[in-house]
């Protein structure tokens, strides 16, 4: 019971860790709270039916064409749709919200309200502590692993990375010192929508399909960036770890869990932040003029 815990929990709190991440780095940058972020999560998926399993294509193949047609999707709405009307918060919120609704109602007349399967992209099991693990599940964890290294390589140890982490401490300081606010605003976006998309991918084959999956995420990830701190990478990261535990948990060992592990891990959040209110690891952010 514990070891199945724990590799459950890895794997939930390793997708929702790739989905805060991608949202607190827009944020951060852009100051954007952008609802449709799981739009594109859900996007992958589908994309990774469609050529996997109607056109019969390659399934790693498959992967590698949603993420990058997935975030050329996010860049276009993002400069066509989002970046026009970024300084307008309300604006902004209620533009994203559209956007997400568009994309769900388009996958409803594509392919309907029934629910789908994605093959593994690998299959058999092992046995670890005497839990048998499928390669899947462990292709997925070590996937997260190295997607979640590799971004906080990105931010720590590029120029990319420091251009990222400036503007997202001050914007108007950031183009003073010869940074191309617009174009980092851009990359970051292409980040968050490539991190959405590969926890799109790999959750594709462990998860049933239908049109309105990127509503449950998209409230656990509200609750991750609230819990972990507004702008902060590192609340992001444990704070995904924390409430995909606490789900898995109530899940396990609660009766009819599967429909209380919502509330319970938000409620989690709520106790935290009425003791806390700016999070576990919360960011001041100074005022834009």
């Amino acid at each position: 019971m514990i070891e199945a815990i724990i590799i459950n929990g890895l794997i939930s709190g390793g997708v929702y860790a790739l989905l805060a991440v991608g949202f607190s780095l827009i944020f951060g940058v852009a100051r954007i709270i952008n609802i449709a972020h799981t739009a594109f999560y859900m996007l992958a998926a589908y994309f990774i039916y469609t050529f996997a399993h109607l056109l019969g294509l390659n399934p790693f193949l498959s992967v590698v064409l949603s993420v990058i047609i997935v975030i050329l999707i996010g860049l276009v709405t993002y400069k066509l749709v989002i970046d026009p009307v970024r300084e307008h918060g309300a604006t902004t919120l209620i533009v994203t919200i559209a956007l997400a609704i568009i994309f769900q109602e388009v996958m409803l007349i594509a392919f309907g309200g029934h629910f789908r399967g994605v093959p593994g992209l690998v299959s058999g099991y092992t046995e670890i502590l005497g839990v048998r693990v499928t390669y899947q599940y462990l292709l997925t964890f070590g996937i997260v692993l190295v997607v979640l290294l590799g971004t906080w390589a990105l931010l720590m140890k590029t120029k990319l990375g420091i251009a990222i982490r400036s503007t997202a401490q001050d914007r108007e300081v950031a183009n003073l010192m010869g940074i191309n606010v617009a174009r980092t605003g851009m990359m970051t976006m292409a980040i968050a929508v490539a991190l959405a998309a590969i926890a799109g991918a790999l959750v594709a084959p462990l998860r049933v399909l239908e049109p309105h999956m990127w509503m449950h995420p998209l409230v656990m990830i509200l609750a991750i960036v609230v819990l972990g701190g507004l702008g902060s990478i590192k609340g992001s990261f444990i704070g995904a770890f924390i409430l995909g535990f606490a789900e898995t948990l109530v899940v396990f060992l609660v009766p009819s869990g599967a429909f209380l592990k919502g509330a319970v891990a938000l409620t989690i959040m709520l106790i935290v932040i009425l003791i806390r209110p700016e999070g576990l690891f919360g960011v001041a952010f100074e005022e834009e003029r």
